[in-house]
């Protein structure tokens, strides 16, 4: 049997990654890339010549059963996502339970992952805390944010810039205007910030200041 590594990678500042993850990346037969054009860029910087293979959420499906097989062949893999941890929010589950029902070894390495830092460095109870992800688009929302409404743990979401100013408006409709929240953005690059206060205030301020970058948003849970 072959292995997979799941490889987090970093999610701005190439330093983030860690010594590990550059000889794992360095040893294995072949690695999964979310984007091989992203990818292909930290691998040169950190001179780590290993063939690339394309794996996302489009063609992911098709190709689960051709991997496995060559991880059955002894073959050792590892997955990287365009940024963070494999899985989360990105592919890799399908993979990785596939390699699980064959009784393939799989290892995760510990490393990046963005909601982490915004959910330390937000103020907020993180003792304990629901992560949600990106909510749903379209079916399904509305029905999310009546349950997330009621749950008294800090709720932690990934948001795109574009549709920042309405999830934070629903998010006022449907949990308040002063529940306590805190909306980070490019976290570990140039331009990191993070903005805290009431979810009325932080809309207000990104509606004042037209969103940028990748976000990621803590809301206090309900009282």
């Amino acid at each position: 049997m072959g292995k997979l590594y799941l490889v987090p990678t970093p999610i701005g500042n190439l330093e983030d990654i860690t010594l590990r993850a550059i000889k794992v990346l360095k040893e294995v037969d072949l690695i999964l890339a979310e984007d091989t054009r992203t990818s292909g860029k930290l691998l040169k910087h950190f001179e780590i010549n290993t063939p690339l293979q394309s794996h996302h959420m489009h063609n992911e499906h098709k190709q689960v059963d051709a991997l496995v097989k060559k991880l059955k062949g002894e073959a050792i893999l590892a997955l990287i996502s365009d940024a963070g941890t494999p899985a989360i929010s990105d592919p890799g589950f399908l993979l990785t339970r596939a390699c699980v029902e064959n009784g393939i070894e799989v290892e995760c390495l510990p490393g990046a992952t963005a909601f982490v830092p915004a959910l330390v460095n937000s103020g907020l109870p993180n003792d304990r805390f629901v992560f949600e992800g990106f909510l749903p688009i379209k079916k399904g929302r509305q029905t999310r944010l009546e349950q997330l409404a009621e749950e008294s743990r800090t709720l932690v979401f990934y948001e795109s810039p574009h549709k920042l100013i309405k999830t934070l408006t629903q998010f006022v409709d449907y949990f308040g205007a002063d529940r306590p929240a805190s909306v980070s953005r490019e976290l570990t690059k140039l331009y990191e910030e993070t903005v805290r206060g009431t979810l009325a205030e932080v809309l207000e301020h990104f509606t004042n200041h037209p969103p940028k970058g990748e976000f990621v948003i803590v809301v206090g849970g309900k009282k």
